[in-house]
């Protein structure tokens, strides 16, 4: 099989729990750097990290690598790359995204089309037209410039893997799937323990959450750009991976996953994402208010996204929700709490000093994922024991 050179971005301070997940899968990593991972892998790769990864935004195949301070430097390195392995004669072809971090390139327009320019130039001479109707399957590419250093690569997945295909409406601030995911694998969260969202919106978190717990590929139910890429990789190897998703799957799981909001409109929508995902019956969903949560298990978490007063006409009511939520927190017998915010006084109005505290970028808004840490459980044979 052809090796490749896989490229995954995802959300800044992500990075970790995204190179887990790869190598469970049982790839070797390449690189780690702000918001990618790198690693190596074949045809069967590039399938089952699209289908597999919860945490990545998309991937990508790594075309090469070139230093450029010029744009004179930037076409020409475009042009040496071998383009004609991947693109067809009637590929359709552009530099859909460029990013450039502390490099003298700095227009992200100039940068798409000179590379544009550069590729036509190079594919001319390989295939012998003078023009390209672009009318076959699509190649997008992106591009990374740090520090003069650009990194070029086709992106495999199309729609980004954070659209599952379940989440039809939203709340007004959703969070994305795959930092929902993120959020909860950065906790010992499992299938076996309580979880509820107290401001679970249109129940992405629950959603997520409940996928893990019946071990179904966030990509399994939606399409990839790549499928259609025969001279790269066969459908069989597409076929292949799906079935391998497909076995997985276990919808008898039992769980306790709720999520409440105080918003109907919003429950019904959440209920609504749940079924199109195919795990409504693994979720209860319920209208009720921060200041009605309570739970008479032990050993819990919550792990949630509240509001945080993204518009300043919101900051107000800030301080005595978050004191709500920590009243109702102590409440919760031997409970963990993971809350994902922008308000920086949340640790004060909730009334107790995070144990952890990391900082994660929820698009471009900086966040702090709070993580108050209860007790463990004890071991099974303690809990059977008289008296336990």
């Amino acid at each position: 099989m052809r090796r490749f050179e896989l490229i995954v971005p995802c959300h800044f301070g992500m990075e970790s729990v995204l190179k887990r997940e790869i190598v469970d899968l049982g790839y070797d990593i390449a690189d780690v750097s702000d918001g990618r991972v790198t690693f190596y892998g074949d045809e069967e790769a590039l399938c089952r990290a699209n289908i597999f990864l919860r945490t990545g935004e998309r991937v990508l195949i790594k075309i090469g690598t070139f230093r450029a301070e010029s744009f004179e430097e930037l076409f020409q390195g475009t042009k040496s790359l071998p383009w004609e392995e991947y693109i067809p004669m009637d590929g359709k072809f552009w530099v859909a995204k460029a990013s450039s971090i502390r490099s003298k390139l700095l227009s992200s327009s100039d940068i798409q089309s000179i590379m544009k320019k550069a590729m036509v130039e190079r594919l001319q001479s390989v295939y012998h037209i003078k023009w390209f109707e672009e009318s076959g399957e699509s190649f997008p590419i992106r591009v990374f410039l740090m520090k003069n250093q650009v990194t070029v690569g086709l992106d495999s997945t199309g729609e980004p893997l954070h659209k599952r295909g379940y989440r039809r409406l939203t709340a007004k601030a959703p969070i994305a799937e795959n930092l929902a995911a993120a959020l909860i694998m950065l906790t010992p969260w499992n299938k076996d323990r309580i979880l509820v969202d107290p401001f679970c919106g249109s129940g992405t978190i629950p959603i997520e959450a409940a996928m893990m717990a019946a071990r179904m590929a966030p990509g399994m139910n939606r399409s990839f750009i790549a499928e259609k890429w025969d001279h790269i990789v066969s459908k069989r190897i597409w076929y292949n991976a799906m079935d391998e998703a497909s076995d997985l799957v276990d919808l008898n799981v039992r769980t306790d996953i709720q999520g409440y909001d105080i918003d109907e409109e919003m429950i019904e929508i959440a209920r609504e994402n749940a079924a199109l995902a195919g795990v409504d019956r693994l979720i209860h969903f319920q209208r009720r208010g921060v200041e009605q949560l309570s739970h008479a298990k032990k050993y819990g978490f919550l792990i949630t996204n509240p509001p945080y007063g993204e518009r300043l006409q919101n900051k107000e009511g800030l301080p005595a929700l978050y004191r709500t939520i920590g009243e109702r927190y102590r409440e919760l017998d031997s409970w963990s709490m993971y809350l994902i915010t922008a308000y920086d006084r949340a640790e004060q109005a909730v009334g107790r000093r995070a144990d952890k505290n990391r900082k994660i970028y929820n698009g471009m808004i900086k966040t702090y994922y709070y993580q108050f840490l209860g007790p463990k459980p004890p071991k099974r044979s303690q809990r059977n024991e008289p008296g336990k």
